[in-house]
């Protein structure tokens, strides 16, 4: 299933990585060559892409902010759980795996894969149904930072239980009552961070799952963050705790 991608950050991720099919490059006629533009033209002459100079009507017919690019390509490919275990065995790290319990808003979604790119998320796990897919929107809203990771669609409480079985520390983040909090957690290890739906939170089933709920302190007079903000947060926390812990076997 074809699909256009827009906007000059998520074109050019997609032409960088190469893990679609590409059929061809549309750019707007007397568009200023430079920047990522000339980036833009530089890969799809590497990957022998037909490039078409188009009228700007054309793109305004696919996206809104298009920025002068368009991109074709097939549908994106998702990854298999064995992908992600091979991911962490070739870099030599402990795993770190995001679990997405039911999305939806694309812009959320993308936030929260552009920020598990950023701190070497080996896999993000999303179920396949009732949650938003990886779709041009989120590769926009990613700023096609989702075409660098791994991501499978599977069950995610099926997903919880095979980590578990490769020694992996399953964290869910929640407000409530029961929840710890982050600063009191150990995260360098192997972990698994679940993000509940915007709404509802995490399911009950994969609430149950998790080996402990954690949350996020707060000083201010709001009662949460956003389930794309309060991911990041704890996404670049485990980050934090997994550079240290390397660095002080280094000194060792």
């Amino acid at each position: 299933m074809k699909e256009w991608i827009t906007g000059r950050n998520p074109v050019y991720e997609v032409l960088r990585t190469i893990r679609r099919q590409v059929f061809r490059l549309w750019i707007v006629r007397r568009v200023q060559q430079q920047g990522r533009i000339n980036d833009i033209l530089s890969l799809s002459k590497r990957e022998k892409v037909p490039v078409e100079w188009v009228e700007r009507k054309q793109l305004d017919k696919i996206a809104d902010n298009h920025q002068g690019v368009a991109l074709q390509v097939d549908g994106y490919p998702y990854a298999a759980f064995q992908d992600v275990l091979q991911r962490a065995q070739e870099r030599n790290e402990p795993l770190f795996v995001l679990l997405l319990d039911l999305i939806q808003d694309p812009q959320n979604f993308g936030t929260l894969l552009r920020t598990a790119e950023a701190v070497g998320v080996h896999g993000v796990v999303m179920p396949g149904r009732r949650a938003a897919r990886i779709t041009p929107a989120v590769v926009n809203a990613s700023s096609g930072a989702c075409e660098h990771l791994l991501v499978l669609q599977a069950n995610i409480s099926q997903t919880i239980s095979a980590l578990k079985k490769e020694g992996v520390w399953i964290i869910g983040l929640e407000g409530s009552s029961d929840a710890q909090s982050i600063e009191k957690m150990d995260l360098s290890g192997p972990l698994g961070v679940v993000v509940g739906s915007e709404g509802e939170g995490m399911r009950e089933l994969v609430r149950r799952s998790c080996d402990v709920l954690v949350q996020l302190p707060m000083r201010g007079k709001i009662e949460s963050l956003n389930a794309a903000v309060a991911g990041s947060v704890v996404l670049y926390s485990a980050y934090l705790a997994r550079y240290q812990s390397v660095e002080e076997s280094r000194n060792l």
